[in-house]
């Protein structure tokens, strides 16, 4: 079993990063923590003694380091806070205008979340697919078969895919369903795709 040294600790690293900021003057925007009356009080009581200045000159310090790992624990939070924003609106877009059906489902088939291309798939509007059963929108030949695949993927079977009719406004057409467990085990995802748009190879390639 490996043992950390007390120099790299997160926290020896912090306070080595703030004692280096001090020295080299180049410390984070103070946020305004207010050091404790108390301990005000007891630097100034330290100072006013010769014999124990120096104990005074100690606290200071220990209290400034204390006041830039703050700082900087501030400055790291509000740079990890824009980083997920970032990532959840690049992962949203790829969602939200990916040219393949998604579909969030509940282990009984409700859709939790659906994208655009979904919603055209099936000729509805996007916020009409929350709530709604996916089998409901296929095809009645197809609804056993896709409630039976949803069977198959709660007993077990990590990634599993059928065919399928859908059932729309754009009229009956054929679909190729793959679908997987979230990593959560809570929900599945789907992929649709529309068969009919799928062109077969140019034999001459």
């Amino acid at each position: 079993m490996s043992i950390q040294s007390p120099e790299s600790t997160p926290q020896s690293k912090l306070r080595l990063d703030a004692e280096n900021r001090l020295k080299e003057g180049s410390a984070p925007p103070t946020r305004g923590w207010p050091p404790g009356v108390t301990a005000l009080d007891l630097i100034h009581k330290l100072a006013s003694a010769p014999e124990s200045a120096h104990d005074a000159l100690k606290m200071l310090h220990e209290l400034q380091v204390h006041q830039v790992e703050l700082d900087l624990q501030h400055e790291q939070m509000e740079i990890t806070q824009r980083e997920l924003a970032e990532d959840l609106a690049r992962f949203r877009a790829l969602f939200e205008f990916a040219p393949l059906a998604y579909l969030s489902l509940g282990p009984e088939g409700a859709i939790l979340e659906g994208n655009a291309a979904a919603a055209g798939l099936f000729g509805v509007a996007q916020d009409e697919l929350r709530g709604r059963r996916v089998d409901a929108l296929l095809a009645p030949e197809s609804r056993s078969a896709m409630l039976a695949f949803l069977q198959r993927l709660r007993t077990g079977d990590s990634m599993n895919a059928c065919e399928v009719r859908a059932s729309s406004t754009n009229g009956s057409r054929p679909l190729q369903l793959v679908a997987s467990v979230a990593p959560d085990g809570e929900s599945i995802l789907a992929i649709l795709v529309d068969t009919t748009r799928l062109k077969p190879p140019d034999p001459r390639v």
